[in-house]
């Protein structure tokens, strides 16, 4: 730690390196998921994971605020969260939006939470086509089956009907956490940590 402040008529400042925090965090049980997915953020959460499913048996809570991004790195991170066999403890704060949403329905109706704050967002995944006219009817095909496949996790995840759900994410279908808890998406709104027991 570093004392940051040279007069001694004060209690010191201190500021803990980086190092500290990470491994208060890691002990804490808690991983983090913030910003746009990519393989990077799946690859950090995912080896995150791991590492702590084969530390202990105890939750491990997942903090998400993400606007989404890469929908195959959603994926990774909704099938390790699975795939680890440790009961995770989704928490939504900021928004929790596109391949997030994914993610954060990786773990049973009864362990999704959210802040007060925290906004929800369903959509149908889009994507930047090129090339030649034989290749973008490939890519067309491949997010059409990709459309299909997410809708039928949030239909299972959430309880609504699949056609319903298509419905529903053929534009910014934008939630409320009140509106996120009638959706399906959300258990409850928490405010503490003891919220969760």
């Amino acid at each position: 730690m570093i004392d940051l402040n040279e007069d001694n008529d004060n209690a010191p400042v201190q500021i803990t390196d980086d190092r500290f925090i990470e491994q208060k965090i890691f002990d804490s049980r808690f991983v983090f998921v913030f910003g746009g997915i990519n393989d990077k953020l799946a690859k950090d959460t995912a080896r995150r994971l791991i590492a702590l499913a084969d530390q202990s048996d105890a939750p491990i809570t997942m903090l998400v605020s993400s606007p989404g991004g890469h929908v195959e790195s959603g994926d990774v991170i909704h099938d390790v969260v699975k795939f680890i066999g440790v009961p995770v403890n989704m928490i939504g704060s900021g928004w929790v939006a596109s391949a997030g949403t994914h993610l954060f329905l990786a773990v049973p109706k009864e362990r999704r939470f959210c802040l007060k704050n925290t906004r929800f967002l369903i959509h149908q995944p889009s994507g930047g086509m090129g090339g030649q006219a034989s290749d973008i009817a490939i890519q067309a095909k491949e997010i059409i089956r990709m459309r299909e496949r997410i809708a039928r996790v949030i239909a299972e995840e959430t309880g609504q009907p699949l056609e319903k759900v298509l419905k529903d994410i053929d534009r910014d279908y934008w939630m409320s956490p009140e509106e996120a808890i009638d959706y399906g998406l959300v258990s409850k709104i928490i405010n503490s940590r003891k919220d969760i027991a």
